[in-house]
C-alpha cells in the first residue's frame, strides 16, 4: 500500500510539472499573440494577459492526453534511472500490479478534468469570445436557446433586430412560428413581425403567411396589416453565420450538454456533434489510462537496456498516433459516417486494448 502511494505521487508530481510547464509557454505564446493581433487597437500588456489567461485553458484541455503520456514517460524514465523499477520487481511485484496506481490517478484526473476543468474551461471561453469580440469591435454571438424556442440578433445601420423562432431547419436557414421585433437607431422598438414561416436568401428573409404591426402608433393592431406572400425582411445573416453562432461544442460546460442537445433538437437543429463530443468527454479518463499504459509499454524498462531514447520517441508517436485517430473519430461523427458511440470510445478502447496486448507481450513473453 505505500509502495502505491509512493508510484501515484511520483505521477501526480509528474503530471502537475507537465502540466505547469505547458501552461507557462502556452501563456507566453498566446500573450504575445494578442499583442500583435491588436497592436492596432493600442492593448496594453495587462490586457493581453488577461485574454491569454481566458484563452490558454482552452488549449491546455485538448491536449490533457498528450500531457498525460509525458508525465508517465518522465515518471517511468526517473524510475529506471534511479533502480527503483529493478528493486519494485525484485521485491515480487508484478507490472500490471505496478501500474494500478498510475492508472487510478490517471482516471480520477480525468475524471476531475470533466467534471470540474470542463465547466471551468467553457465559462474562461466564453469570458474570452466576449473580451474579443469587444477588442475588436465585432459581434456577438448571434444565436441562443432556451425553452420558447431560438433567438437569433441580426444588426444593420437601420438598427437592430431580434427574432424568435418556434423551431428551425437543420441549418437555420428556414424558421417556423417566427416573430421579428425591430428596433430603431434609438433603441426603441419600431415594428413587429410575425410571420408563419421565415426562408433565409441572399441579403433577406422570405417571409410567409406575414403580418406586420407599427410600433410607434398609439394601436399598433388597429394599423395591422397582412403582408403578401412575397414579401421580405432585410438581413446580413448568412446560413455560415448561424452554424458559426452555435459555437464549439466544447463551449458548453459538461453538465449543462444534455439539456442544450435536447433544446437543439426541440428547436430542430441537429445535435450530433455535441452528441459526439458528449460521448468523448465520458470517455476521456479512459483515455488518459491509455495513455499511461501506452508509455508503460516502451519505457518501463531498465535503462541498462539501451535505446532509452529510440523508446521514448516510439511512446510519443503512439500517444500522437491514439490523439490523432480520435479527433479523425470525431470527424467522422460528426459527418455521421460512424455511429455516435464509436466515434466517443474506439481511440480509447483499442489504445488501452493495444497497449495491454504490449505490456503483456514484454513481461509474459
Amino acid at each position: 500500500m505505500i509502495l502505491s502511494r509512493y508510484i501515484a505521487r511520483k505521477f501526480y508530481m509528474a503530471f502537475l510539472q507537465v502540466l505547469a510547464g505547458f501552461w507557462a509557454i502556452m501563456m507566453l505564446i498566446d500573450m504575445v499573440e494578442q499583442l500583435r493581433r491588436f497592436s492596432g487597437r493600442g492593448i496594453g500588456t495587462a490586457e493581453a494577459l488577461h485574454l491569454a489567461a481566458m484563452n490558454t485553458p482552452a488549449s491546455l484541455y485538448r491536449i490533457l492526453p498528450l500531457i498525460t503520456i509525458l508525465a508517465a514517460i518522465a515518471m517511468f524514465l526517473t524510475l529506471a534511472r534511479s533502480s527503483e523499477l529493478v528493486v519494485i520487481r525484485a521485491a515480487g511485484r508484478s507490472a500490471m500490479r505496478f501500474l494500478l496506481a498510475p492508472l487510478l490517478v490517471a482516471l480520477v484526473v480525468g475524471g476531475v478534468a470533466v467534471a470540474v476543468f470542463n465547466p471551468l474551461v467553457a465559462a474562461t471561453q466564453k469570458e474570452y469570445d466576449r473580451l474579443w469580440s469587444a477588442a475588436a469591435d465585432g459581434a456577438v454571438s448571434t444565436l441562443s436557446l432556451d425553452d420558447s424556442g431560438l433567438w437569433l440578433r441580426q444588426g444593420s445601420d437601420a438598427g437592430q433586430t431580434v427574432i424568435r423562432a418556434m423551431r428551425a431547419n437543420t441549418d437555420g436557414t428556414e424558421l417556423f412560428g417566427v416573430t421579428f421585433l425591430l428596433f430603431g437607431t434609438d433603441g426603441l422598438p419600431s415594428v413587429r413581425v410575425e410571420a408563419q414561416s421565415a426562408r433565409l436568401e441572399p441579403g433577406a428573409w422570405a417571409l410567409t403567411g406575414a403580418k406586420r404591426w407599427d410600433m410607434s402608433v398609439p394601436n399598433p393592431e388597429r394599423e395591422a396589416v397582412t403582408l403578401s406572400s412575397d414579401a421580405t425582411i432585410p438581413s446580413n445573416l448568412t446560413r455560415e453565420r448561424i452554424r458559426d453562432s452555435f459555437g464549439e461544442p466544447s463551449a458548453v460546460p459538461f453538465w449543462d450538454l444534455p439539456d442544450y442537445i435536447a433544446g437543439l433538437e426541440r428547436a430542430g437543429f441537429s445535435a450530433r456533434a455535441h452528441r459526439v463530443w458528449y460521448q468523448m468527454e465520458l470517455a476521456q479518463p479512459l483515455l488518459l489510462a491509455a495513455m499511461v499504459l501506452v508509455a508503460a509499454g516502451f519505457t518501463m524498462r531498465h535503462a541498462r537496456f539501451g535505446k532509452t531514447g529510440v523508446m521514448v520517441l516510439f511512446a510519443i508517436l503512439g500517444g500522437f498516433a491514439i490523439f490523432f485517430l480520435r479527433n479523425f473519430a470525431q470527424i467522422l461523427g460528426n459527418n455521421g459516417q460512424i455511429p455516435i458511440l464509436l466515434a466517443g470510445w474506439a481511440a480509447p478502447l483499442a489504445a488501452v486494448l493495444l497497449a495491454l496486448g504490449l505490456l503483456l507481450h514484454l513481461e509474459d513473453g
